[in-house]
């Protein structure tokens, strides 16, 4: 029983950082003078007694009573804490019945710690319901110290984001610039508030201002009092238009879609594939994603998907899902419900992928098809309009039962054991006394980490990790002894190497190489060099799998960068070969390439029963565009006529500049009979096609071409030779224009 007025309220003034002025104070919580004084100390005891809620409510009304007292109403607002573990039962009526008497109105926020995130996400909406309802706001408090708070701030839709203090008076990381990107993106679309707490100095304010934090509360504005002491000037702190949320229990995700949204038909194959997709959408994401799907019946969630919600449920956030007998605990980490008969999420099929920067859903309804199950047709949209995914992802997780250890499908795997340190299997070397004891302490004192899976257990367990692998790992033994050892793995581990090391096991058989992996709450990422090897029993089955890892980030990073650096170097050798075969002006083959190019084209000839043909074009005219307009027009015609020759030839024949005016084209695979004919023909369309104007500026130009022709073998065998008879035939051409002129 709490005693009548033994907990009281100081208050801490929260400052807007841009004009100064005191805007709000947060109600703390203090026991009576003696060793229950401390917050900490005080609600341990009223947890180990089993009155947190009486307490929880005794600290609410206290913060009233002393709100009141000190007059601490409009324009102010008072900010009050939720003990997570008692959210659905918090006597609300009881604190409006405190305001309603107060003299002027006192505006009240709401603080929710991330602690009630996860644990009961129902009834932490519902009271957020609630708490909108009677025209208070909320706060998200502690943001930042699990990133499931950024994976439920879309849904709780918070008045006030409060940073937890380590960001500021912290050395900022990636966690950090992850965290700064979430709020600050939430807060831009929204109009929320960021508070940054556990401001003391200049240094922390700086910090605080750059996190974009608006709002101030810290000993540097004044610390915890009562009364608290007055402040120089106080302001308004406006509060988000409230929103209407979706009604949880009569509302499911495909009903939440707005009036008009086109919908389609589709076959099952189809959703099957878009839904892994969107899991897929969302392991890239990462712990900062919320995951909801609906299955319809358990057996959809087939053995096949238990393993991907599995990965998921290690790699994301917040991971749920429904259906029809689906277990309330589908698998460890995976998060359902008791489904009513008449429930409507029993007859969709959605998967909902909402975080702070990215938000898909694809709801789908069943059409009711009696055919064989892989025909079945659905109704569905897939949206990414937010609003919508997060009504739905309100509708899903509305329906979510508190945290227990509730079963899981029958032959499939159960939920974790309490975590602790479990001694390997015992290892007899020559009857040597306290082996056991001696492997043990051998295990502590390698430097290569070293873990043990149970295979005759579901999801193969980690049941001993030794101290060199708490240090690779990042996380203490108690944290992840239990777990299959797939949470170090990450949404850019390569999912071939994963999929490599399964079928490894599955088949009994060891397994070496180097995998991406990634290290303690901050998921650092690192490359793990794994062995792994099998331990059987006296019947040959596995029983164990022995994994023995290093960190080799510094050899593969070194790896990299010389591979990057050859990749340069292969780049700059292809430059040079091509600068040295490619005429610069209009990337054509350069007379080294053409002339390679043409000797295997003759050696072709010989072989067989074709010939080549090689044509001389010599432009008439080039030199009076140079004079007349300059050698950059010379240049742009040059480019002209070489995309006029390229367009007008056939896949397989060669064309370069020899430079100057000068090109040459090779007709290869021509019919032995016809060839010279056909290199005559060819010669007079080309000759056709550069006769046409160009425009070269604000004028046109008009340019002709000399096109000499010889064959092989006829006028020459070799290129040289071929080079030699066409040349010379250029000229007869141009003597030929010249007299007709």
């Amino acid at each position: 029983m709490i005693a009548a007025n033994s907990v009281h309220s100081v208050f801490q003034p929260i400052v807007d950082l841009t004009t100064g002025v005191v805007v709000a104070y947060e109600a703390l919580a203090r026991g009576p003078v003696g060793p229950l004084h401390r917050p900490d100390d005080l609600f341990a005891a009223a947890r180990s007694a089993g009155v947190l809620a009486e307490l929880d409510q005794a600290c609410r009304a206290a913060a009233f009573r002393g709100a009141i007292e000190h007059s601490l109403v409009a324009p102010l607002t008072l900010f009050v804490n939720v003990e997570p573990e008692v959210l659905d039962t918090a006597p609300l009526s009881d604190l409006l019945a405190l305001a309603d008497g107060a003299p002027g109105d006192l505006r009240v926020v709401v603080e929710i710690t991330e602690r009630a995130l996860a644990a009961r996400p129902a009834e932490l909406l519902r009271t957020v319901a609630r708490i909108r309802e009677i025209g208070w706001g909320v706060a998200l408090d502690d943001v930042g110290a699990d990133a499931m708070s950024l994976a439920f701030m879309p849904l709780l839709r918070p008045d006030v984001v409060k940073l937890d203090l380590r960001l500021v008076q912290e050395r900022p990381g990636p966690a950090v610039a992850q965290i700064m990107n979430a709020v600050n993106a939430y807060a831009q679309s929204t109009g929320a508030w960021i508070l940054a707490e556990g401001l003391e100095d200049e240094q922390h304010l700086m910090t605080a201002r750059a996190l974009g934090a608006r709002l101030g509360q810290g000993w540097m504005f004044g610390r915890p009092a009562s009364p608290p002491p007055p402040a120089l000037a106080v302001g308004r702190l406006p509060l988000l238009d409230p929103v209407v949320t979706v009604a949880p229990q009569d509302t499911s995700p495909f009903a939440v879609l707005p009036t008009g949204t086109e919908l389609r038909r589709s076959p099952k194959p189809l959703l099957i594939e878009v839904s892994k997709q969107l899991e897929r959408e969302a392991m890239r994401l990462g712990d900062t994603c919320v995951v909801a799907s609906t299955f319809q019946e358990a057996r959809h969630f087939t053995p096949a998907t238990r393993s991907r919600y599995l990965d998921l449920a290690d790699r994301v956030g917040f991971v749920a899902a429904f259906g029809e007998d689906l277990p309330t605990v589908p698998v460890p980490g995976v998060r359902g419900a008791t489904l009513a008969p008449e429930d409507p999420v029993r007859g969709e099929w959605d998967v909902v992928v909402l975080a702070p920067h990215f938000a898909v859903a694809l709801l789908a309804r069943d059409l009711g098809d009696q055919g064989p199950d892989t025909e079945r047709m659905f109704e569905y949209a897939l949206t990414y309009d937010r609003d919508t995914v997060i009504a739905a992802a309100h509708s899903l997780l509305s329906r979510v039962v508190p945290r227990t250890a509730e079963p899981v499908l029958r032959g499939d795997v159960v939920p974790a054991p309490p975590r602790r340190t479990v001694t390997p299997a015992p290892v007899h070397r020559g009857g040597l006394r306290g082996a056991e004891d001696l492997l043990e302490r051998a295990l502590s004192a390698t430097s290569n980490g070293v873990t043990i899976a149970d295979m005759s257990r579901p999801d193969h367990p980690l049941i001993y990790v030794n101290s060199a692998f708490e240090e690779l790992s990042g996380l203490r033994s108690e944290e992840v002894l239990g777990r299959n050892c797939r949470f170090l793995q990450g949404a850019d581990t390569d999912s071939s190497v994963v999929d490599s090391i399964r079928s490894a096991i599955a088949a009994g058989e060891e397994w070496r190489g180097v995998v991406l992996n990634h290290r303690g709450p901050g998921r650092t990422p690192w490359w793990n060099e794994i062995h792994l090897a099998p331990v059987l029993d006296e019947t040959g089955r596995v029983v164990q799998y022995i994994g023995v890892q290093n960190d080799v980030t510094d050899r593969v990073v070194a790896q990299r960068q010389v591979e990057t650096e050859r990749a340069k170097v292969r780049e700059h050798v292809a430059r040079i070969e091509q600068l040295a075969y490619t005429d610069p002006l209009t990337g054509l083959a350069n007379r080294r390439r053409i002339e390679e190019l043409v000797e295997a084209a003759l050696w072709t000839a010989r072989l067989g029963d074709t010939t080549v043909a090689l044509l001389f074009c010599d432009l008439d005219g080039f030199k009076a565009v140079n004079d007349d307009l300059g050698h950059a027009a010379g240049d742009d015609l040059l480019v002209h006529v070489a995309g006029e020759l390229r367009r007008s030839l056939r896949r397989g024949d060669l064309l370069a500049r020899l430079g100057g005016d000068e090109f040459i084209v090779a007709l290869t695979g021509l019919e032995v009979a016809t060839a010279t004919e056909t290199a005559a023909q060819v010669a007079a369309t080309l000759a056709e096609r550069l006769s046409n104007p160009v425009r070269l500026g604000s004028g046109e130009v008009s340019v002709g071409a000399s096109i000499g022709v010889a064959t092989y073998p006829r006028q020459g065998e070799t290129f040289a030779g071929l080079l030699r008879a066409a040349d010379h035939d250029m000229y007869r051409v141009k003597d030929t224009h010249r007299g007709a002129r």
